[in-house]
Parts: C-alpha cells; sequence; structure tokens
C-alpha cells in the first residue's frame, strides 16, 4: 500500500491508498468497484488504480511508471486552474516549470506515457461560459522553456539546422517576458474589431469591451500602409504602483488583472488601472514585416507600448549577458 515514488522532490513515500484496498477492488471488481473505494478517491484515481492494478498482474509495463506521471499530470492541471483560470497561482514558475520537466522527461523516457491529451499539449485554460467563444485565427502557443545555458545553445542548434545554416550568425531578439493575461487584439483597416483572450489557446472569450477600456490599446491604427488583417498580441497587467492602491481586494497583480479583465461588465474593468505590453503578432495580411526588431518598431509608432528593455544579441554569450542584466532589473522593473 506504498511505493517509493522518486520525483522532482526527492525519494519519498506516498501513500497509494488504504490497506487492503487492492485485495477489495479484486473481490467488487466485477460487481461496481467504484461503491468500494473510499469516497475520497475521485473518478479519474479509481479509473487510473484499475488500470495499473490490471497492468500490473497482466505482465505490464512496471507499477512505478504509472505512478509518478499520474500524479504529476493531475498536480499541473491543478496549478494550470489556478493559474489561467482563477489567476491565484500557488506555486511560483520555477516550481511549476520542473514539475512539467519532470513530466516531459518522462513521458520521452517511456512511449507508453505519451498521449494525444497530454499536459503538454494543454495551454491555458477552457473559456469561460460568462463570454462568447470566438476561435483564433491563429492558434495561440505558450512559449518554451530554457533552464539553462544548455538548453539556449540546444534551441539555438535547432534554429540553424531548421534553417540549413550551421556557419552564419543569426540574429536574435531578446525580449523581457511579462508575466499579465495573454490578449489578441485584431484589427480590419485600422479599426479595433475583435478582442480575445488566450483560453485554451484554440478558442479564446470576447472580450473586446474589456480591451477598450486600457488605453494603452489604440482602438484606431491612424497610419498609412497598414495591413487589411493585423492581429496584435501582447500581455494586460497592472504596475507596482498601481497595485498598491487596490491590493487590498486582489491576491497578487495577476489575480487583480485577471479578475478584472473577465468582468461582465466593461465599466468595471475601467475602474482598474490595467496597462498593455505588445511583444508579438498572429495573422497579418498582407505580411509587412520582415524581423521582430522592425515590427516591435512599427507598432510602437502606430501607438503600441512595447517593452523597452528588449534587445538584439547574435550569440548565446550575448544572450545570457542580457538574461543577467534583465535579472539584476527585475526588482525596479
Amino acid at each position: 500500500n506504498e511505493a517509493e515514488i522518486p520525483s522532482i522532490f526527492g525519494s519519498e513515500k506516498i501513500s497509494i491508498a488504504e490497506p487492503s484496498l487492492f485485495k477489495k477492488f479484486f473481490i467488487f471488481f466485477k460487481k461496481s468497484f467504484i461503491s468500494s473505494f473510499p469516497k475520497a478517491l475521485d473518478k479519474e484515481s479509481i479509473a487510473f488504480l484499475c488500470l495499473i492494478f490490471l497492468n500490473f498482474f497482466e505482465g505490464g509495463d512496471p507499477i512505478i511508471f504509472w505512478i509518478e506521471p499520474f500524479f504529476l499530470i493531475k498536480l499541473l492541471k491543478k496549478y494550470n486552474k489556478q493559474y489561467y483560470e482563477k489567476d491565484s497561482p500557488s506555486v511560483t514558475d520555477s516550481e511549476y516549470d520542473k514539475i512539467k520537466e519532470r513530466l516531459i522527461f518522462l513521458e520521452n523516457e517511456h512511449n507508453f506515457l505519451k498521449k494525444k491529451d497530454s499536459i503538454q499539449h494543454i495551454i491555458g485554460s477552457p473559456p469561460s461560459k460568462k463570454f462568447k467563444k470566438i476561435k483564433h485565427k491563429k492558434a495561440m502557443l505558450s512559449l518554451s522553456n530554457a533552464f539553462g545555458k544548455e538548453d539556449m545553445n540546444d534551441f539555438l542548434k535547432k534554429i540553424k539546422n531548421f534553417l540549413k545554416s550551421y556557419d552564419s550568425i543569426i540574429d536574435i531578439f531578446s525580449e523581457p517576458k511579462i508575466d499579465g493575461i495573454s490578449a489578441s487584439l485584431i484589427y480590419e483597416n485600422g479599426l479595433l474589431k475583435t478582442g480575445l483572450s488566450r483560453g485554451d489557446g484554440e478558442t479564446g472569450e470576447d472580450i473586446l469591451n474589456n480591451l477598450k477600456t486600457i488605453n494603452q490599446i489604440p482602438k484606431k491604427i491612424d497610419a498609412k500602409q497598414i495591413p487589411e488583417i493585423l492581429e496584435i498580441r501582447g500581455e494586460v497587467y497592472i504596475g507596482k504602483n498601481d497595485f498598491e492602491n487596490i491590493k487590498e481586494n486582489f491576491a497578487n497583480p495577476r489575480n487583480a488583472a485577471g479578475g478584472s479583465l473577465r468582468q461582465k461588465f466593461s465599466e468595471e474593468t475601467a475602474k482598474i488601472p490595467l496597462q498593455f505590453f505588445a511583444h508579438g503578432f498572429g495573422v497579418v495580411e498582407p505580411m509587412i514585416f520582415k524581423t521582430q526588431s522592425e515590427f516591435l518598431k512599427k507598432i510602437n509608432q502606430w501607438g503600441f507600448s512595447t517593452n523597452p528593455h528588449s534587445k538584439l544579441v547574435k550569440n548565446l554569450n550575448e544572450i545570457e549577458d542580457h538574461h543577467k542584466k534583465i535579472e539584476s532589473l527585475r526588482a525596479s522593473l
């Protein structure tokens, strides 16, 4: 009734179930196996125990390879819900990343653990029922992680392999990542027509009226040579000083930004000092930008706020130097 589970938290004993649970399960399985389990176990856990029990006794994969991934997935789903739906994370980004990194390692090591609905492929959270759902013209994917120099070096190698440009210097645009609420703004002939949340990456929530309350989001782009369709993507956030004035009502700045952006009534959203940093694009028709730096420079001229700490770098050492600089400035940003 206990198993030694190697995990990112170190080797520790985790109780699988009450003593004699498996014996009960075996006896009552064909009748009504759910009724034989403690009520504290949810249906997903019961199904999991059923699976590993049968798998183990039929000479399948060792039980240990099923236990850790299962509970890591449940943990990540719980943290995803806290982060994306409730805007109130209970763990730090680094803690979350370590759990996800461990799960990815296990799935890559053991092919039978890989599934189409793996947590690796889950982005954001399902759109809220409070808002109209709109499918993104282009999926809003999340960023991949690099945990050190080795990961960044692998990333650069993949780019060069993809471009078949092994010896040439490739310009890299390095930007700070703002931990806000992702939003998509779609302009048609310069007019803001659609405003969406990330949602699950494929379908977002229609939060146009709430986004229109943010002063840093242009309602109209008054310039020449604007693409007929222009999708601007960025992060909605609250500045530190502004949050100090309203912190009694919210758990943290992300909670304040997310909760305000998902208000049913835009009049309430307008009371919160939300800000917006533009950092990317989705659909652009026709495409007029050749580089990321050119894109950011142009939209900055059109009235969008972009991060002033972005920089063009050319190699791993320059990337590291810029990362260290941002890290040193982080507390004051």
